[in-house]
């Protein structure tokens, strides 16, 4: 009968301990803390365009400083992400979200790659069949020369008749 006395207040107290600290413990384990080197390599300086890790203008040490209020707080990278996007625009992502005009930008140059590759494929073998083609036909000779060119040709080359 003591176990039974014992095992209510210990299950309460159990319960009081999972009420209380069980959300801040299950928020701890969902995002664990980052590392201010780790973030700051994903963000860029939106005046001079350098990563912040590199950049050395009072704007890069404002977002820097704003890094690390954010860390501090215990926020997870994407919403350090998001935050950092808020206040400073998308041009402070170090890799945009591809999508709209950035993934444009990944892929026309693919395309135009991927174009050039094909347009040499189909004109580099027309090109030699064509090269091998004349290489082959005889020349034509021509009409042939009149008496006078003949001997304007041979006086030029230093022949005389």
């Amino acid at each position: 009968m003591t176990v039974r006395r014992l095992a209510a207040p210990l299950l309460a107290a159990l319960l009081a301990l999972a009420a209380t600290g069980g959300p801040a413990l299950a928020a701890a384990s969902s995002h664990p803390r980052v590392s201010y080197t780790q973030v700051q390599q994903q963000f860029m300086c939106t005046i001079c365009g350098e990563p912040l890790n590199e950049a050395h203008s009072p704007e890069a040490y404002n977002e820097n400083a704003e890094l690390r209020k954010l860390i501090g707080r215990g926020d997870s990278i994407d919403q350090i992400k998001h935050e950092m996007v808020v206040q400073y625009g998308s041009a402070v992502l170090a890799d945009p979200p591809k999508r709209g005009f950035s993934l444009l930008l990944v892929i026309i140059p693919a395309l135009v790659v991927a174009a050039g590759i094909g347009v040499v494929t189909v004109t580099l073998p027309r090109w030699r069949r064509r090269a091998a083609a004349a290489a082959a036909e005889p020349r034509a000779a021509g009409p042939p020369l009149s008496a006078e060119d003949a001997r304007r040709l041979d006086a030029d080359l230093g022949r005389e008749p």
